[in-house]
């Protein structure tokens, strides 16, 4: 007699073997035969003889239990998650307490499709049963949790309209994965495309691309394929881009130069195209499977999916840091917070570098994969997720979320809409699962003697903290976009050696809207006597030579730059607006440059290097009749002098 060993597929639903229930729940041989043969044939995968055999044994006995659980196994396995239910329900109604966990895999299915009141009502007579096993009571608590979080939440739907990108991004094949700089101009995502190369002879076969598109006003160009050398005859997919569009980081599968069956590749976009993509490396990629990057705006930060060892589950999100030599470090777990024993996957870190959004089947949700949402502190600690809520969430997998700079528009791909395959959508994000609003500062740095186009280094500092938030490099064309989170005020660096530094300001506290991009090209001027630069972010108290502490991360650039060019000889000159006399005016300069100058000195610059003048209001490089020009005319400047 065949005990009721199951299969993998089965064991899915029945951890444990059913032969402690005795021997078989009919006297009638002719059922056992029927019910032996059709067991054989769903061991070999022939399901539909299986089918047909086990159903002929119920007619010889409808009390016979047994063909009912593998009925419904079959169903599961053929996606038939509805008649899957029904054999389950035909089983209680004949034993109720035939196997304690029957209402555990009944829940999963009926949540699996939307029924969620009656998934709550098996699951607490799951939990009923003394005989529960530990890891089936672990498991009907959890799914008990996301039937009455599905409940609830169906009772507050958040807003949610999906439009369709059209049909220059989207096709009749599959699209999904989307990723877009931060000027939301550029949008690369991956496709589903026939392949030329089967694996059988005659075989329709499937492999993934990149395409991209680009926004044209309102309206998207028409999708292309990225081509080689990024795209190849193979997989790739699970791309992000960098906010400045430079780079790109995916997923590519069983490579010769691969590490494991998965591993993470980058490749930089140049004058002539995509490079070549290179293996990112150990110890970031290793013989585990490693998937689905998402490059933090500042470009040091890399999170990924992996099944290393040492995570909290099955599917982890971690993070790696670049380090000072272009490597990435070794990665760091994001910790119980964000990963569950269960599966997270589809990271997204915001432009705001603090808003992660990613999707998980072990916190409480709608069933399947919902999108979460978590926030990193000051610290580097992720919150609590957060579930996006219905209707962003359903009974479906929701994965592969990605929102603009703004903080108002999420895109994503879903195949919800009848008669289509997986499409590209846009919708409007409800407020409170928003980030931080972002906008940008994007244009070319250039030589002002030659307007030859340069690289060069550049630094937003937080100017109450200051803190560096956002370090980038602008590329050999000159060409740079850097993000801005709202509701601080920032200064700018920009540097290059043989040069002297640009210095900027941008103030957006109080900012909770997204506000105009900057669009500004930076003028690098070479390093000579009589040259100069405007120190934009040093501040005084109002009528006063005392330097306000938001100063002080200008005024330590100034030092790193007379310390890295200890030739030079310099004139730290104040100047004001034409409000007030012109002696008194003269006379605040002077003592404001001299506060500077003390400065310097203080942090060990050679005092017979410095020179100090007030100039007054008598260099205007606005006008005064605004407040926006008095507001440029009062500055502190530094002027080359001599070069020993």
């Amino acid at each position: 007699m065949i005990r009721l060993l199951l299969p993998l597929s089965f064991l899915f639903l029945f951890p444990v073997s059913l032969e402690a229930q005795g021997d078989y729940s009919t006297r009638s041989k002719k059922a056992i035969s029927l019910y032996e043969k059709g067991y054989q044939n769903y061991s070999i995968m022939r399901y539909d003889q299986a089918v047909k055999d086990l159903k002929a044994a119920i007619r010889q006995d409808r009390n016979f239990i047994e063909p009912y659980f593998i009925l419904a196994d079959i169903s599961r396995l053929q996606d038939d998650p509805d008649q899957a239910i029904d054999w389950y329900l035909e089983s209680l109604s004949i034993n109720p307490d035939y196997h304690p966990e029957v209402y555990l895999y009944l829940a999963e299915l009926e949540i699996k499709t939307a029924r969620y009141r009656e998934a709550e009502e098996h699951l607490i007579q799951c939990l009923d049963r003394e005989d529960l096993r530990l890891r089936a009571r672990k498991r009907a608590e959890f799914l008990l949790k996301c039937s009455r979080f599905a409940l609830e939440a169906l009772k507050s739907p958040v807003p949610f309209e999906p439009v369709n990108l059209g049909d220059s991004v989207n096709s009749e094949l599959d699209e999904y994965w989307p990723s877009m700089t931060a000027d939301g101009e550029i949008l690369v995502f991956t496709r589903l495309i026939p392949s030329r190369y089967p694996s059988q002879p005659g075989q329709e076969a499937f492999q993934e691309d990149f395409f991209t598109s680009r926004r044209a006003d309102t309206a998207w160009s028409l999708a292309r394929n990225m081509g080689p050398p990024v795209n190849t005859l193979w997989n790739e997919g699970a791309q992000s881009l960098s906010a400045d569009g430079q780079y790109m980081f995916f997923t590519a599968c069983n490579r010769s130069d691969g590490l494991g069956s998965c591993d993470i590749y980058m490749s930089r976009r140049t004058a002539a195209g995509w490079s070549e993509p290179v293996n990112v490396g150990p110890p970031l990629n290793t013989g585990a499977w490693e998937s689905q990057p998402s490059l933090s705006p500042d470009g040091l930060s890399l999170y990924f999916v992996s099944n290393r060892p040492g995570g909290e589950g099955n599917m982890d999100i971690w993070v790696s840091r670049l380090k000072s030599d272009g490597s990435w470090g070794t990665p760091e777990n994001l910790g119980k917070a964000v990963n569950t024993p269960e599966n997270e996957n589809s990271p997204f870190i915001h432009f705001d570098n603090r808003t992660l959004y990613f999707s998980s089947d072990g916190h409480p949700g709608m069933g399947g994969f919902d999108i979460f949402r978590s926030r990193m502190d000051r610290a580097g600690n992720f919150s609590d997720p957060e579930n996006m809520g219905y209707p962003i969430n359903t009974h479906y997998d929701e994965t592969g979320l990605v929102v603009n700079a703004a903080g108002d528009l999420a895109y994503y791909a879903s195949d919800r809409l009848p008669g289509k395959n997986r499409d590209l959508y846009v919708f409007e994000l409800y407020p409170e699962a928003r980030p931080d609003p972002v906008t940008y500062l994007k244009g070319v740095v250039y030589d002002a003697d030659t307007r030859e186009r340069l690289a060069a280094r550049f630094e937003m500092i937080d100017l109450a903290s200051a803190e560096t938030v956002m370090e980038a490099t602008s590329d050999r064309n000159g060409e740079f976009l850097v993000c801005l989170p709202a509701n601080r005020d920032y200064a700018l660096n920009v540097s290059r050696t043989g040069y002297l530094f640009y210095s900027d300001h941008f103030a957006l506290t109080g900012e909770y809207t997204r506000p105009d991009p900057f669009i500004r090209d930076i003028p690098l001027t070479p390093i000579r006597v009589g040259e100069s630069t405007v120190l934009n972010n040093i501040f005084f108290e109002f009528d006063s030579d005392s330097l306000l502490p938001s100063s002080r991360a200008e005024l330590d650039k100034l030092v790193d730059f007379l310390t890295n060019n200890p030739a030079l000889n310099a004139e730290l000159g104040g100047h004001t607006d034409w409000t007030g006399p012109d002696e008194y005016n003269e006379r605040l300069s002077m003592r404001r440059a001299r506060a500077v100058y003390r400065y310097l000195v203080n942090e060990g610059i050679d005092e017979e290097r410095l020179s100090y003048r007030g100039y007054g209001e008598r260099q205007p490089v606005a006008d005064n009749e605004t407040e926006e020009g008095r507001a440029r005319n009062r500055r502190t400047e530094l002027k080359i002098t001599g070069i020993r």
